[in-house]
């Protein structure tokens, strides 16, 4: 069945992540390596050593066109951009030796020198110039071609191959220019970098392009820590530490990335020790905590979690509403929700703005759990409950009726929306579930879809009150997808919500020039988001990467690189396995 999303589920996603089935490898399970109970013995780093690292099925070995989660990480072995991110989610130099953004919204980028890439040729502004044309090339439905729309957010221009051009100054200096005033252009270069010479005999024409836009039989060459050295289509790709990296040598020696076919097989291998890492699916995990080979590092995902309001609603547009909004903020015990539901994995927010961002302000989480001051907040609006029944009436002495529509056939969805129900029942506003109370026991993909699809057509006519669904939040937190009012009439914003504070807030946020300037309009923006609370957040879930107590070193996973450093993790003497002769 062809999947009818609503068109922001794709906009917003920093990478549209698709993994697709096929004829599973048979492997003999192998014996899980055991290490102690205890916390691994403090070791000095040491070179050599395999890492196994899982793959789920894949299409192709190009950076730029791949829609598979696990290939884009490790990717990154392989690929750098001039620019990545650090573990605040803000910019840090990585091909780029340093920048300077201009008045008009232009960077100007000195790069680093001796820089290698595995073939052995020297990396240039070339190479920078020709991947950015080489994107602006490809299709729009390809990846990074959908990135920049999602960072271009509700200002960007209709043609996005307008959203950035490049000049070459030297070998070494480029000026990146931007069509207008652009706060993310820094994060608008996060993409992997190609090798020009690798792509272009003669002329750069758009033959040069298309080879670099190539699926089938891409050999994937960069400049990272890894360089390739074997593709066994459906079974493994092969990496070697790359001897000429110019931070060194990386100190594990061999990378194989296994190929199953999706998550869960990836999570068995795990547990069978056929591969020496995996992230979680779900949300228990403390099992692990009882496997004597296994460490758990938590980390918070891109998956938001909020409720909806429909402005169309005058209930919800009117003078003063926002108390209402406020009430219902204080009235959900989101603690108790991430507790029963998510086992404590998840990280409770009031902003639709990453927990680890350096964007985030300190005075962002206001809303605990406080049954005292909801009930003030729909007090101040003159609502009491007259006929004594423990529901309020408005001012004007009417019954109150609000319906929450989500997804139930969700498991952990329904859970919360059964909770968020009883929460604000209890506080005193009638909220009925005008959802499914139930799961069908012969429930099928088909079915799921449905529902879906069914409440997606909901929302665009607005026939909802409140909604509980989530998203997958890009790192760059470009709001006015969401909340702009120019974004009513595409749907895009379907709570069809209007601010003019809000329309300059998210028009000022986009064209701050500098750093400390997008700082400070990041900060003006939350204010009028948690005093307004066109959504009320509820929390991100968390994730978790599962490492065999072998792999040590600065092991820091975070949603966009869940390999982090891999370049300073090592394997001790003791339990490196010997690899195999003249391989």
């Amino acid at each position: 069945m062809k999947h009818k999303r609503i068109s922001v589920l794709v906009l917003i996603a920093i990478i549209l992540f698709t993994t697709i089935g096929c004829q599973r490898e048979e492997d003999k399970p192998v014996e899980a390596l055991n290490t102690n109970t205890d916390e691994p013995t403090e070791h000095e780093p040491e070179y050599g050593g395999q890492l196994v690292l899982p793959l789920t099925t894949l299409y192709t070995l190009n950076p730029l066109i791949t829609e598979n989660a696990s290939y884009y990480y490790f990717s990154k072995l392989i690929f750098e951009c001039l620019f990545e991110l650090d573990k605040d989610l803000n910019i840090i130099n990585q091909l780029a030796d340093d920048y300077t953004i201009n008045e008009d919204g232009s960077i100007d980028i000195r790069l680093k020198k001796g820089v290698k890439w595995h073939d052995g040729e020297e990396f240039t502004a070339e190479d920078v110039a020709f991947t950015i044309n080489t994107i602006k090339h490809a299709d729009e439905d390809t990846t990074y071609k959908k990135i920049w729309q999602s960072i271009a957010g509700a200002f960007g221009s209709k043609n996005i191959n307008r959203i950035m051009d490049v000049e070459i100054i030297d070998d070494y200096n480029i000026k990146v220019i931007f069509d207008g005033n652009f706060s993310h252009g820094l994060e608008a270069l996060t993409f992997p970098i190609i090798p020009r010479h690798r792509f272009v005999s003669g002329r750069e024409n758009r033959n040069s392009y298309s080879a670099a836009l190539e699926k089938e039989d891409y050999i994937p060459i960069g400049t990272g820590p890894y360089k390739f050295v074997d593709y066994e289509k459906y079974k493994s790709v092969t990496l070697e530490a790359f001897d000429g990296y110019r931070d060194g040598r990386p100190y594990i020696h061999r990378i194989i990335g296994k190929i199953l076919e999706d998550d869960e097989l990836a999570l068995t291998a795990f547990e069978t020790g056929q591969v020496d890492l995996v992230t979680t699916l779900g949300t228990d995990w403390e099992k692990f905590d009882q496997n004597n080979r296994v460490r758990i590092f938590e980390f918070v995902s891109q998956n938001y979690e909020f409720l909806g309001f429909n402005f169309s609603k005058e209930i919800f547009s009117r003078e003063n509403a926002n108390r209402l909004r406020k009430a219902i903020a204080y009235g959900i015990d989101r603690q108790a929700i991430i507790q029963r539901v998510y086992l404590g994995h998840a990280t409770q927010t009031d902003l639709p703005i990453h927990p680890d961002s350096w964007l985030l302000t300190e005075d962002a989480n206001v809303y605990g759990y406080n049954l005292n001051k909801a009930k003030e907040e729909l007090e101040k609006l003159g609502w009491r409950d007259l006929d004594g029944d423990g529901f309020y009436e408005d001012e004007n002495g009417q019954k109150i009726s609000l319906r929450l529509l989500t997804n139930s056939y969700n498991p952990l969805r329904l859970k919360v929306a059964d909770m968020i129900v009883e929460d604000l029942n209890k506080l005193g506003l009638h909220v009925v579930k005008d959802y499914p109370e139930t799961i069908p026991s012969n429930l099928t993909d088909e079915m799921v879809e449905g529902q879906w699809e069914e409440g997606n057509v909901r929302l665009e006519k607005g026939d909802y009150d409140i909604v509980l669904m989530g998203w997958h939040l890009s790192p760059v937190p470009e709001l006015s997808l969401f909340f702009h009012s120019n974004q009513i009439s595409s749907n895009i914003n379907f709570i069809r919500y209007s601010n003019e504070a809000m329309d300059d807030a998210l028009y000022q946020a986009f064209n701050a020039l500098g750093r400390d300037s997008k700082k400070r309009a990041y900060n003006r923006l939350q204010t009028i988001i948690i005093e307004e609370l066109p959504y009320v957040s509820l929390f991100f879930k968390n994730r978790a990467l599962l490492i065999d107590k072998k792999i040590m070193g600065d092991i820091d996973p975070n949603f966009h690189n869940i390999y982090r450093n891999i370049d300073k993790w090592y394997i001790p003497k003791e339990f490196q396995q010997k690899l195999v002769e003249n391989e």
